[in-house]
């Protein structure tokens, strides 16, 4: 479940910077193209903050890589 809201959140992301940039480029409404641009930055700082792991997160099953090989 929080992998789709991750790729709901980047997806939208884009969206709002795709808008955000063509507002501004276009020169209709610079001030919604702004507030898009930041909406769209704090999306992709959220993802990342949800991603990054913490120093004390175990890790995800299969995803330890072994010390030794066999």
């Amino acid at each position: 479940m929080a992998d789709w809201i991750l790729s709901v959140l980047m997806l939208a992301g884009a969206g709002l910077l795709a808008g955000g940039v063509y507002l501004i480029r276009t020169g209709r409404n610079k001030k919604q193209g702004g507030l898009m641009l930041v909406a769209s930055a704090v999306m992709f700082a959220n993802v990342a903050i949800w991603t990054v792991p913490t120093s004390g997160s175990a890790p995800q099953a299969g995803s330890k890589i072994p010390d030794q090989p066999n």
